[in-house]
């Protein structure tokens, strides 16, 4: 076996062979393919795995957010609001109190108005006669009324937020003195849309005209000229200071 094999790894010996003479011994046989690294193998695509019974649910819940997304950006886009439900803020209406006799019905001048674009305002209107109010430092001021509309009786109790004043406050008529619920009104701090002090003040004409004497001694006779009066604390002072001037003229 050594002579034949190194008889065939004789070049002249093969080349001097008849043609076709063992041509499967020339054959070179076939390489083996060298081994693989495992840095080529991990580099190498691996086969993708068998689907599973998860793989279903994994994508559908993945298109489904994707759809949820998808859906509040338009929303976001055409200004719809999201489909989320919001529960709205019920505001209670302001309350108007409205003092002035039943000629005028205020009700209708507020009606379908709203203070600031969100509260409603409910007018409650009422004469000085047909209410009464107790006011407290903490608590407000509660108005209680009593009046009678087209033949029934009305009694109310409520809290008001606003006044409006239509009505004198005070009359020389017996029982008709109301200074004390401006007093009321003012000690539950209860916002005038005219100023309670200033209708306090006009209770008393002569104090109003004190105010005028004020202006009158600022800008002078010729801006602001102002009728001659003279005060008297009562009628007992009038009559006794009126026989006085009456005597020193008779004296003259």
């Amino acid at each position: 076996m050594n002579f034949l094999r190194r008889r065939l790894s004789d070049s002249s010996f093969v080349a001097n062979l008849p043609n076709g003479y063992m041509m499967d011994l020339q054959r070179p046989e076939s390489p083996t393919p060298p081994p693989i690294s495992p840095a080529t193998e991990r580099k190498q695509p691996q086969p993708p795995p068998p689907s599973s019974a998860s793989a279903p649910s994994t994508g559908s819940s993945f298109l489904s957010s994707l759809s949820s997304a998808v859906k509040q950006s338009t929303q976001m886009a055409t200004g719809q609001e999201p489909t989320a439900s919001v529960t709205p803020v019920v505001r209670k209406p302001k309350i108007l109190l409205v003092i002035d006799d039943a000629h005028t019905d205020w009700a209708k001048y507020f009606r379908g108005k709203k203070l600031n674009g969100e509260c409603e305002i409910r007018v409650e209107q009422a004469e000085f006669s047909e209410i009464n109010l107790a006011s407290y430092v903490n608590g407000g001021c509660m108005v209680d009324m009593q009046l009678v509309r087209n033949g029934t009786k009305v009694v109310r109790s409520f809290k008001p937020d606003f006044v409006l004043v239509r009505q004198h406050a005070y009359s020389m008529t017996q029982g008709e003195d109301f200074r004390s619920l401006v007093i009321g009104l003012q000690y539950g701090c209860i916002p005038g849309i005219n100023s309670l002090l200033s209708i306090y003040n006009f209770c008393s004409k002569p104090w109003v005209f004190s105010q005028l004497i004020k202006i009158f001694r600022t800008l002078g006779p010729e801006k602001f000229p102002l009728t001659e009066q003279t005060f008297y604390p009562n009628h007992k002072e009038m009559v006794s200071t009126s026989s006085l001037e009456l005597a020193l003229l008779k004296y003259h």
